[in-house]
């Protein structure tokens, strides 16, 4: 049952206050704070205006090229937005931002936000004719890059406004203009605020097929209290920001730093060393992360890991992909009680989170709903299941998205978004993610779900990580295949992987084949890429 509104609006601020979003400030700051809120709503623009009020001296933003204070920051994406205007961007426009981590990312945001300009954010790992595919689909009138991009974006928006976020990774000089040279050419006095809030628009995964544009209009603070509810986030903190920021989960922590005057530490590129240096340099109270990269932290040899002091950290956040409960158990033991794992969907940003408690009780779990947001599991017929039955998950909370831009949505039942997995809860009101609904694979007329068995191989003392596929068999239907990387100087065979799997699961779930790999295809936001997997079976 949803908070009564009276109680739930008083909730969120209490949180908010708990958080140290509101503590003591300058009367006249405190104001311009409020008008900030005022005039642009709950936008990216008003977090920044607000903060730079506030907090004008506070580090807003820490990259490979230095620091940019609260001040610097409103001033310059005032600038940057005056500028975009006299270059033909305006109010309700689309522009493709395709950029890493890095200071011109939070400053086109900023500055679209401010003249009400529509934002598309393209995934680095794309190839130039997905660029071109999505810069045409949604119709853009501009694009901001890197320009190590530059050979991928070939004619996409070549008709348009293009501009260079990021220059310093290619020799040739490109025609058009950066982001630098319209900021320095641009007025920093305040923009006047436009008649309708910029949208976002963050591409699905395409893990299972081509990405999908899904928009989400401007909410208000309540959801910041849900997340608060459940993660102990603190304003006037430093946040490492390590997963790509065109990503949701990157991009919900860069809004969420900014709206709490905080500190975002950004690396164009992830490495294990550097982040766990940027939490010991900046003393980060607050560390994101990709399952892949925590593994890819806790892999270090632990003498140079124990080297780096992260005492500070009070929170690192986990979202994007599964977590092997193994990686659970040893983020645990190696950074204590801050692992929080966030489960949701680009489409309905989070469903469940799994709090230091929860993943103490069955690092498995995806943890309980925050406050605010209701999960059911039905039956392929709409029927709710009983608890501890498997169901496929639909989610309601503020944060749904409005629908894909190409048109269509996800699957509703009762005003709940399903989220394309399967799961089910436990007596507690924990819930387990068995996986993708479509990624089931009906093997000798039983129904197997992957993660249970990716799950378990990976607990595996001579393994790193697991994925199992579904491939043709002519007595089966189908028969299990797993593709398995194995510890750096362990000897293990296929017979070790069954024979594992057969002393703890039904024979059926056992795979037919294994195959050893050096790494698994990933997407940038470390998804596994099952589709590469069948497609390397197919010989396609």
């Amino acid at each position: 049952m949803r908070v009564e509104p009276i109680a739930y609006k008083f909730d969120t601020l209490r949180r908010i206050v708990e958080s140290g979003l509101l503590g003591p400030t300058m009367p006249d700051r405190l104001v311009k704070a409020g008008i900030a809120l005022w005039r642009f709503g709950a936008t990216p623009a008003a977090a920044c205006v607000a903060s730079a009020a506030r907090y004008p001296n506070d580090l807003a933003v820490i990259d490979e090229r230095g620091e940019i204070t609260f001040r610097e920051l409103h001033e310059r994406t005032n600038a940057l937005a005056h500028a975009l205007a006299d270059q033909g961007v305006n109010e309700g426009d689309n522009v493709a931002l395709l950029c890493r981590n890095h200071r011109g990312f939070i400053e086109a945001t900023v500055a679209c936000s401010k003249l009400g300009a529509n934002v598309l954010y393209l995934n680095t790992g794309f190839a130039g004719p997905q660029i071109a595919e999505v810069v045409a689909r949604e119709q853009a009138a501009g694009l901001i890059y890197d320009d190590e991009f530059a050979s991928l974006i070939g004619d996409a928006g070549r008709r348009d406004q293009r501009f260079i976020a990021w220059r310093g990774d290619v020799a040739e000089a490109l025609p058009e203009p950066t982001l630098e040279d319209l900021i320095d050419a641009g007025d920093p006095a305040d923009v006047v605020p436009p008649a309708q809030h910029g949208r976002t628009t963050i591409l699905t995964s395409g893990t299972t097929g081509t990405p999908k544009g899904a928009t989400r209009a401007v909410s208000g603070l309540d959801p910041v209290g849900a997340l608060l509810s459940k993660i102990p986030l603190r304003a006037r903190g430093v946040t490492v920001d390590a997963p790509p920021m065109f990503h949701a989960w990157g991009f919900a922590h860069f809004l969420i730093a900014l709206a709490m005057s905080s500190t975002l530490v950004l690396r164009r590129r992830f490495d294990p060393k550097t982040t766990l240096e940027d939490v010991d340099t900046h003393r980060a109270d607050t560390l994101v992360l990709v399952p892949v990269m925590l593994q890819r932290i806790l892999d270090l040899d632990p003498a140079e890991l124990a080297g780096y002091d992260t005492s500070s950290l009070r929170v690192i956040a986990l979202s994007g992909s599964a977590v092997p409960p193994p990686v659970v158990e040893r983020g645990l033991d190696t950074f204590g009680d801050v692992l929080y794992n966030l489960y949701g969907s680009t489409e309905v940003a989070w469903a469940t989170i799994a709090t230091p408690e929860d993943l103490h009780a069955d690092p498995g779990t995806a943890g309980k709903p925050p406050r605010g947001t209701i999960v059911r599991l039905f039956d392929a017929d709409g029927n709710e299941v009983p608890q501890g039955e498997r169901g496929r998950i639909f989610v309601g909370n503020e944060m749904l998205f409005e629908g894909y831009t190409g048109g269509g949505t996800k699957d509703m039942i009762d005003g709940l978004m399903a989220t394309g997995d399967v799961g089910h809860f436990d007596e507690h009101g924990r819930l387990f993610i068995e996986g993708r609904s479509d990624d089931m694979i009906v093997s000798g007329g039983e129904n197997v779900f992957p993660s249970e068995i990716e799950d378990l191989i990976a607990r595996h003392p001579k393994v790193v990580e697991a994925a199992v596929i579904g491939v043709p068999d002519p007595t089966f239907g189908q028969r299990l295949k797993a593709f398995v990387v194995a510890r750096e100087g362990s000897e293990l065979s296929e017979s070790e992987v069954k024979d594992h799997v057969k002393a703890n699961l039904a024979r059926y779930k056992v795979p037919r084949e294994v195959e050893f790999v050096d790494e698994l295809p990933r997407n940038p936001t470390g998804k596994v890429l099952k589709r590469e997997l069948q497609q390397r079976e197919h010989g396609s």
